[in-house]
């Protein structure tokens, strides 16, 4: 080729990142409604354990993994189009009355008569999100329906007894204090896409959720626990902004990361990301820095939280998420205080 026949010089430019977000329910969407500013190569890996209202009404009666956390994962990265936001606002209608459909999601119904229909889950989510033009992808945690079980303390009069309970439900609202947690069948299998996506990602982030039921459950099945141990991406484990009712009610932010070392001594991340109103500075700090360096992480605080609430800001978080998915999007600045305090991006 000659000099006159070669291409033009251009600029070349960074892809957007890979992003990987591994939840359920309200916090993974909390997550996706912030990642999704970042890039469109998204992924959300989704728990498959609910076993209440219209997903375990759907699991019991058409043995489907249940389908509510991944109809809100779907409408979380849905795109902003005018066809889009009313297909949205349709998988994410429920039902009222008190007949048969009463309390089923659209989006539930529809996940479940595509399953059916094209034989496949993942191939299944795929078709609505074509629907909703979304901006990434959905896949479960696991092919199956999973179930899980918790050793609970503080149900007998010897408050070192604790009782074995099962499903999710059951987990989150029985009184007590949650040990352990299992899940069934022991050894699961790994949704492939879920693994592969790990695998191929710039940035695994991990949380925020139900402890118990929505983040330790990842890493309790065993072939998507060894893609996030030997994956090259950067892993952020974003903490929750307050102790949930019932799964974690007296949890401090350190005995978050102590009970997820249980479940997973091996495991280890890059990042541990708190909302800097939760854990003020001083003693408490300390010991979250101490905690996160178990994991081999740094302890960074930060505003994430929606003003006078317990919920995640999308802008904010998205702002902090940067920082970690490639140099070029963010810029922190290190303070001391037992971790790293983002005060400024890019």
């Amino acid at each position: 080729m000659s000099a006159h026949d070669a291409a033009p010089d251009s600029t070349p430019t960074d892809p957007a990142p890979s992003i990987v977000a591994l939840g359920g329910g309200h916090g993974l969407y909390a997550t996706l409604s912030a990642v999704r500013r970042l890039t469109d190569r998204v992924t959300a890996v989704v728990t498959v354990a609910d076993d209440g209202g219209s997903s375990g009404r759907l699991r019991a009666e058409l043995g489907v993994i249940p389908p509510g956390d991944l109809r809100m994962a779907l409408a979380a990265l849905s795109a902003d189009t005018a066809d889009a936001r009313v297909w949205t606002e349709t998988v994410q209608h429920r039902f009222g009355g008190t007949g048969a459909l009463a309390g089923h999601s659209v989006g539930n119904l529809i996940l479940a008569g595509l399953t059916e229909v094209v034989g496949d889950p993942v191939a299944a989510l795929d078709t609505l999100a074509r629907v909703l033009q979304l901006r990434g992808r959905v896949v479960p945690m696991s092919p199956i329906a999973l179930d899980i079980e918790a050793d609970v303390a503080g149900l007998e009069s010897d408050p070192r007894v604790s009782r074995c309970i099962r499903g999710q439900v059951a987990v989150a609202t029985t009184p007590g204090k949650v040990r352990r947690v299992r899940l069934i069948p022991a050894d699961p299998p790994a949704c492939t896409d879920a693994l592969d996506a790990v695998l191929d990602a710039d940035l695994v982030v991990l949380g925020p959720g139900s402890w118990f039921s929505s983040v330790i459950p990842h890493v309790l099945v065993p072939d998507l626990h060894d893609a996030l141990l030997h994956t090259s991406a950067r892993k952020v484990l974003v903490l929750n902004l307050a102790a949930e009712p019932g799964e974690t009610a007296g949890f401090s932010s350190e005995r978050h990361l102590h009970v997820l070392a249980q479940h997973a001594p091996d495991f280890r991340v890059d990042h541990v990301l708190v909302d800097a109103g939760s854990v003020p500075p001083g003693r408490e700090r300390e010991h979250l820095g101490r905690a996160a360096a178990r994991f081999g992480a740094e302890a960074a605080y930060v505003d994430v939280a929606e003003t006078g609430t317990h919920r995640h800001d999308a802008a904010k978080l998205a702002e902090a998420i940067a920082t970690y998915s490639t140099p070029a999007l963010g810029d922190t600045r290190a303070v001391s205080g037992g971790g790293r305090e983002i005060v400024s991006w890019l």
